[in-house]
């Protein structure tokens, strides 16, 4: 009966929470369209000099209370750019930590048992061959497929002496299948990158890293030179860039086939590696248990065991990211809005204190003839014209803050920290409505001031 009970109260909640919006809102429509209706009426009083006149020297009486109003908006605003830009910088980081990989791929890598299976201990290696490439070209879903073999049998990548004349140093060395230019997310600087009759063939082609074709060519043109690896040679064929930065490209990329028959590697692999096209987590994880499936078929090994082949799975990691992403974006729209809001209501509590205040000037205006509608627009101008200005005043604020973020902080994880155009429009527009409703209410107020008991306290 209680979890029922509770369950009925959180069901009336919700629903006197959505009625209460759809009030909100239905009162703001019914606003703005009243406020449209006045402008078009009143629309020559924005070109009066009279009446601007008169909206600087009502601002300019109560000069600490006006500062303090638009310091209120000013600071609502900043708030909401500030952070605004901070998500599109967590945005751009969160791009760039995953530009230097596909964020479709997928590695499945050998590694040693966890658990006992089919008579075997813990602790058992696993080394992948060349047929279980083959093997994983029959899975359906997998758009490119490529491998990795480790010379010197490592298990977490290779190294060796690079030499070029009289310059030498120790670089990373990946052996792979072509596909893997499409897994790496790199751009051909000069030349091209491996194919597959670099592959079949077996030839002595390498593709350099920027970094690495820099340090043993400097200016000149490395395509068809020859370098040294490990005492092999081999011809340079292209040069890349890659977006993940220098580190990325300390690399140089070579034919599996090769690299297996000039270390003496047999046909033993270490990594393989694919993407799944436009396929969510859901499909990816099949098509990640087809693959170890096989492999703990073929190798004895759990399938279950996540140690006998470790998986790096892009797709679910950059979803985590952008889910991530989005909880902070929602919380920074929030809160700045909400900052924000609280600011606009100063203003409007601003401006009900002044039409308070301004009640005989009122009287006095409407029994000389003045329009309700006039007098609205009179008090929604100043209001306006308030919150523009501290509006203003705090998007260049927040700007400022950004452009020290971006020029002063150095981050991975916040890059180019901004907002754009259509941000900075739409932050405008909210002024304007904000500041006109703000306005309105105490104007309609104004409105109503009966001009005889006006004059009585005059």
């Amino acid at each position: 009966m209680l979890v029922a009970a509770l369950k009925l109260v959180a069901i009336l909640a919700g629903l006197a929470a959505v009625v209460a919006i759809v009030a909100v809102l239905v009162i703001i429509a019914i606003a703005l369209v009243r406020m449209g209706i006045v402008s078009l009426v009143q629309w020559r009083d924005l070109f009066s000099f009279d009446r601007w006149t008169e909206v600087l020297v009502t601002i300019g009486r109560n000069k600490l209370r006006t500062a303090l109003t638009m310091i209120s908006v000013a600071w609502g605003i900043l708030v909401l750019v500030s952070l605004l830009g901070l998500g599109v910088g967590l945005d751009h980081g969160m791009k760039k930590n995953f530009a230097r990989d596909a964020t479709n791929a997928v590695w499945v890598m050998a590694n040693k048992t966890s658990v006992p299976h089919g008579g075997y201990d813990v602790g058992r290696i696993i080394k992948f061959e060349n047929a279980d490439y083959e093997a994983a070209k029959k899975v359906k879903g997998i758009d490119h497929l490529s491998a990795e073999h480790f010379i010197g049998g490592g298990r977490w990548g290779s190294s060796l002496a690079v030499s070029r004349g009289a310059k030498a140093n120790t670089f990373e060395i990946n052996a792979v299948y072509a596909d893997t230019y499409y897994l790496e997310a790199q751009e051909m600087v000069r030349g091209r990158f491996l194919t597959t009759a670099d592959i079949r063939e077996k030839r002595k082609s390498a593709v350099l890293g920027k970094v690495v074709a820099d340090f043993l060519f400097g200016p000149e043109n490395p395509i068809g030179e020859w370098i040294v690896m490990g005492g092999v040679p081999f011809q340079v064929v292209g040069i890349f860039h890659d977006q993940g930065g220098d580190e990325q490209e300390r690399k140089i990329y070579i034919p599996v086939s090769t690299a297996q028959l000039a270390y003496n590697g047999g046909e033993k692999l270490g990594v393989i590696e694919f993407t799944v096209g436009n396929a969510g987590e859901a499909e990816a994880k099949v098509i990640i248990d087809q693959i170890t499936g096989q492999l703990a078929e073929k190798y004895n090994f759990d399938p279950h065991d996540s140690q006998a082949v470790r998986v790096h799975n892009n797709i679910e990691q950059f979803g985590r990211f952008q889910k991530l992403f989005w909880m902070i974006s929602t919380f920074v729209v929030v809160i700045g809005l909400g900052t924000l809001a609280a600011g606009v209501v100063g203003v409007s509590n601003i401006m009900m204190i002044a039409v308070k205040e301004r009640t005989k000037e009122i009287g006095v205006r409407k029994a000389l003839g003045a329009t309700p509608s006039s007098i609205i627009f009179m008090i929604i101008q100043e209001a306006i014209f308030l919150t523009a200005i501290a509006g203003l005043l705090g998007l260049a604020s927040g700007l400022a803050i950004l452009e020290a973020i971006n020029r002063w902080v150095d981050s991975d994880f916040i890059v180019n920290a901004s907002i754009d155009i259509k941000t900075g429009v739409g932050a405008a527009a909210f002024l304007v409505v904000a500041g006109a409703l703000a306005g309105y209410f105490p104007a309609r107020a104004a409105a109503r001031v009966n001009p005889i008991h006006a004059l009585r306290d005059v």
